[in-house]
């Protein structure tokens, strides 16, 4: 895992945060709220193959 990895997940909560004040203060808060979403779905995307590869270190770490 490197840094830009770090750095990719800070700009999309940057960009998020950004989007859903001005959506929020227009009075769409349906729509901040769905893009808050789309913003946790992707971070979450970028995630779970290093939390598999951490599973599967911890599995052959204890032989299970």
């Amino acid at each position: 895992m490197g840094v830009d990895l770090i750095f990719k997940i800070a700009a999309v909560g940057i960009l998020v945060a950004v989007i859903s004040q001005v959506l929020k203060h227009s009075g769409r808060e349906e729509h901040a709220f769905m893009i808050s979403l789309a913003g946790l779905l992707i971070v979450l995307f970028w995630i779970v193959p290093y939390i598999y590869d951490l599973f599967e270190t911890m599995k052959e770490l204890f032989a299970l």
